[in-house]
């Protein structure tokens, strides 16, 4: 298979599929932008015509499991944006509107919801862990996510539906659909500091809700440990030992990836079940905050957890090659069996020119929660562009070069994040016969 037959296979039907409902202008954009990176990821990787055919066959027969991302993003709607603003919303109204029609305008708008599905089918991506919860404590904030997300699986639960156990991410393989498993992004806490099994009360009601991974912390200090970008580094506090154990009881995945190195350490040691850095790379490779020591790394791989490398080119010191490198470096020194793949990007929907909203949004003081030290998001561009989501594909076709066998190539893909999920499961629910819900 050369480069041409490539582009076209992957490509070229996607963009059919959204021409065929009407939106001839966006699959023009939609060709660009994926061109622009296959060709990108194809010249940085160099495949030969049997590694392509190889990796590309392997991916599509593949359960490709996100281990932590975002689905395909909707472009904005400028007309409804400029109505808010006419009409004296506020900044926070407008960050929400945004918000809400990136996640959801797939689901009422056919031209969104042709890029959605053709992203999908582009990137061969079976379950995405998806990005269900504002960073934070407040099980307000935290709600507007799942419940978007919950909205968008409900009416597109054809193509798209909501999985809660392993499972339910086979059946969606074996039945050509896609899904969506829930992390929240923070540990909702009640925030009345009466007593920690009051504070702790929600964990259960959002496993409920269906979310099942949450975030300790993300860059900041809070009650539960410190984040990456502390430099403090003051590691896990008795209340988030409380949260790991209520996440252990209940059944809820405990994710380290935006948490401090000393906090991360802690929790692998405080659990006791598997737990993950979900969207991380390798300190030992490129030094970042976002990115794990050993010696952390060591202690989640021997609780039976996962570090999932990301595609973000400013943790991983450069491109696609150097996402592959972290890749073997985790291998290499701590086992197949605890690598996988969170990619921590989106596929964006191209907004033509015309549409783009009129009125550009005046700069805001920096969100509390993000926290970076100085250039600790300055992205490569170029190597940015051989990560892009929809690239996925191309991953496998290095993981073949690389010299992986197919199955091995399985496991980084999803079956690890399987078996993590079947563990965390199992132990959750041999831990609740011996044990009582908090009151």
């Amino acid at each position: 298979m050369n480069r041409r037959e490539f582009l076209t296979a992957t490509t070229g039907l996607a963009v059919a599929t959204v021409a065929a409902r009407g939106a001839e202008d966006t699959s023009t954009l939609l060709d660009d932008t994926m061109n622009r990176s296959r060709e990108a990821g194809l010249k940085a990787l160099k495949p030969s015509a049997r590694e392509l055919e190889h990796g590309l066959e392997l991916h599509a027969h593949s359960v490709v499991f996100d281990v932590y991302g975002f689905a395909p993003r909707a472009a904005l709607d400028p007309v409804a944006i400029r109505e808010a603003e006419d009409a004296g919303a506020s900044e926070a109204e407008l960050n929400d509107l945004r918000e809400e029609m990136g996640m959801t305008r797939c689901v009422n708008d056919p031209a969104q919801l042709g890029l959605f599905k053709a992203a999908w089918e582009a990137a061969g991506v079976t379950c995405i862990f998806q990005n269900a919860g504002e960073e934070g404590q407040d099980p307000q904030r935290l709600l507007k996510r799942l419940a978007r997300f919950t909205y968008v699986t409900d009416s597109l639960r054809s193509f798209v539906s909501k999985a809660v156990t392993p499972d339910d991410i086979l059946a969606a393989k074996k039945e050509k659909r896609h899904c969506l498993y829930l992390t929240g992004n923070g540990v909702p806490l009640a925030q009345r500091w009466e007593s920690t099994e009051e504070e702790l009360g929600y964990v259960r009601l959002f496993y409920q809700l269906g979310i099942r991974m949450m975030h300790l912390t993300y860059n900041r200090r809070n009650m539960l440990g410190d984040g990456c970008a502390e430099t403090a580094n003051g590691g896990l506090s008795e209340l988030g030992r409380a949260a790991i154990a209520e996440m252990n009881r209940v059944g809820v995945l405990v994710d380290v990836a935006h948490s401090g190195w000393r906090t991360s350490l802690e929790a692998a040691k405080a659990s006791k079940l598997p737990i993950v850095a979900s969207h991380s790379a390798c300190d030992a490779v490129h030094h970042h905050i976002r990115c794990k020591p050993d010696e952390v790394i060591r202690a989640i791989v021997d609780g039976g957890g996962l570090v999932g490398i990301c595609c973000i080119s400013a943790f991983l010191g450069g491109g696609i090659t150097a996402f592959l490198d972290h890749i073997d470096y985790l291998v290499r020194t701590f086992g197949l069996d605890h690598v996988a793949i969170g990619t921590d990007t989106a596929y964006m929907a191209p907004t033509p020119k015309l549409d783009r909203p009129g009125t550009p949004t005046r700069r805001t003081r920096t969100r509390f929660e993000a926290l970076w030290p100085k250039n600790g998001l300055v992205m490569m561009p170029e190597q940015q562009l051989t990560l892009a989501w929809t690239n996925w594909p191309l991953f496998t076709v290095g993981l073949v070069q690389r010299g992986y066998k197919e199955g091995d190539i399985e496991k980084i893909l999803g079956g690890n994040m399987l078996r993590v999920l079947r563990a965390v499961e199992k132990g959750k629910a041999s831990r609740s016969m011996r044990e009582k819900p908090p009151n």
